[in-house]
């Protein structure tokens, strides 16, 4: 890897407000708190925990879904938008985690989920026992089958999960009828966003969570709420990020063009509000080009940098993902994020213990070749600090302050995810990435809740990366979290910009402000600029001060 040592990637990101430098926390409500000891995690354990998060030092708070739901997909298969399943609470002990957040500076975004509903919403069971071509079966996808008796699906598209993405329904009088798209579970019908109802709908959708006080919303499957017209097949297989290629065709159920005017709308409905509320986008879109198309200054405010997540552990590719990104979203005057980890994939505390070079594993379980867990959080605390020194704002998902791993030997029995079934036993999904976090090394389940009960099992070894046995405690990864975010604040790291310095093919080193930062990937240790001042380092530096193979370190001087 070649670098000017005068080249400037830019981060001049006309946009300002709160979101631009934010780091940003995400909570996955089943398995952040459980106040009342039924093994699931609820709102108002999350306002319990509130103040872990100021102690931590991050700006606003993302909750995943905690609408009514069947839980065909852990929330995200939404039965109605305007209200919180009895599971996590009630809209009062919403409208108080809220306020709490509010009386504490933390903000707060919510998921919302316009690409499918859950089949048991309203709309859905409205639609099942209308005729085809009626109003009500116009809200989602239906569809002729083909072959002379309609028996085959409407096209060859397969679920994400797994299996064929159409399910025929049965009609009034108990003969096959049409079928019905899901991109995603057979309990999560695709909605028809060429239906001027179904816009209506969700911008009333949008101002009702406004009015309660939110601060934005993060768009799940934010890619996909447009089809092609013509249903046409796909032979590639079925991911959510696939065929997004500069090569390649876009898939068509992925990324079409119609997609930028419904968050045009969704825009001018936010920015009506006062307070800078934003719209974050979940778009598995590839290149860095296309992806910053959605956020141009009158759509999105945000979107998530998959590619970012998906760089290989190695100089060359981190510098080519960061300089990428960061010139795809100063093209459209909008800031760059960064994340590592979320409730959809390994944790970067695992998934970095893995050679260099795996293709990211849709879950690890037994029989699976496992992380070197002692790597893996090695390099996981010096992806960390790389990340947190980057202009631009930052997610973190909760339990990574911890240095939490994947569940990789969780039983298969005790699965939920409709990956594992619907795969057919071949993808183990997104459980190990879910487990309740712990907080008390020595309490029942780890402090999760008041009882032993959790709604997925949680490893013997949680004990070990508690917060109690972190808190206070010089190195701990925990400390080392509070300590770049601190400084991060402090030196306005998230509104700066990223000077590239003179680097190897195992060094990657830029400045930013007056840090400098040096993560070494190589095996040989590498010596600090004589006279800098180590602020933070993701691991002990060699006696002598040279920085060790997989550490990063932030540097004044």
């Amino acid at each position: 890897m070649n670098t000017d040592p005068t080249q400037q990637t830019p981060s001049g990101h006309p946009a300002t407000g709160w979101w631009t430098e934010a780091a940003i926390y995400q909570i996955y409500p089943r398995s952040f708190a459980d106040s009342d000891g039924d093994g699931i995690g609820d709102l108002p354990g999350i306002t319990a925990r509130l103040d872990h998060l100021v102690e931590l030092g991050v700006d606003a708070v993302w909750l995943s879904p905690f609408y009514p739901s069947p839980q065909a997909d852990a929330g995200y298969d939404v039965a109605d938008y305007r209200d919180i399943d009895p599971l996590f609470g009630t809209l009062a002990d919403a409208d108080k985690l809220i306020a709490e957040a509010r009386s504490r500076n933390l903000r707060v975004i919510v998921d919302l989920v316009p690409n499918h509903t859950s089949s048991a919403h309203r709309w859905f069971q409205a639609a099942l026992p209308a005729a085809p071509g009626s109003a009500e079966r116009s809200r989602y996808i239906f569809r002729d089958g083909r072959g002379p008796t309609g028996d085959q699906p409407p096209n060859d598209w397969q679920s994400v999960f797994g299996g064929p993405a159409w399910t025929r329904t049965v009609d009034a009088d108990g003969q096959p009828g049409q079928w019905y798209l899901h991109l995603f579970d057979t309990g999560q019908p695709d909605l028809n966003w060429d239906n001027p109802e179904v816009h209506a709908e969700f911008l009333d959708v949008l101002r009702f969570w406004l009015d309660r006080g939110v601060d934005g919303f993060r768009v799940d499957v934010a890619h996909g709420l447009i089809k092609q017209a013509d249903l046409a097949d796909w032979q590639e297989p079925q991911e959510i990020l696939s065929g997004n290629e500069i090569d390649k065709p876009r898939p068509p159920m992925w990324d079409q063009d119609g997609v930028h005017e419904i968050y045009r709308q969704w825009r001018q409905v936010l920015d009506s509000y006062p307070g800078e509320r934003v719209l974050v986008a979940e778009a598995w879109v590839e290149p860095a080009e296309r992806l910053a198309r959605y956020v141009r200054p009158d759509e999105m405010h945000q979107a998530f940098n998959f590619e970012y997540l998906l760089a290989s552990w190695s100089a060359p590719a981190q510098y080519a993902v960061i300089t990428r990104s960061l010139e795809a979203t100063d093209s459209v005057g909008a800031p760059t994020t960064w994340v590592l980890s979320n409730h959809d994939v390994v944790r970067h505390a695992s998934r970095l213990g893995l050679p260099v070079g795996t293709v990211r594993p849709n879950g690890i379980g037994i029989g699976d070749p496992q992380p070197d867990a002692a790597l893996g959080l090695r390099r996981a605390r010096a992806a960390t600090l790389l990340m947190l020194a980057l202009p631009g704002s930052a997610y973190l998902y909760q339990g990574e302050e911890l240095g939490l791993p994947e569940h990789t030997t969780m039983p298969d029995e005790a699965r939920q995810d409709p990956t594992w079934a619907r795969s057919g036993h071949t993808q183990r999904g997104r459980d190990g990435c879910r487990v309740p976090i712990p907080w008390e090394a020595d309490a029942p389940s780890y402090g999760f809740g008041p009882t032993d009960a959790s709604w997925l099992p949680q490893p013997a070894l949680w004990a070990e990366y508690a917060l109690d046995r972190q808190r206070d405690v010089p190195g701990s990864t925990y400390e080392l979290y509070r300590t770049a975010l601190r400084l991060r604040r402090s030196h306005g790291l998230g509104r700066g910009t990223l000077e590239w310095l003179s680097s190897g093919d195992e060094v990657l080193s830029f400045r930013n402000g007056e840090l400098t930062v040096l993560t070494n990937f190589g095996a040989a240790p590498v010596p600090l600029p004589a006279g800098a001042e180590v602020l933070a380092a993701s691991a002990p530096l060699d006696d002598d001060g040279a920085v060790p193979a997989d550490v990063t370190v932030w540097l004044r001087g």
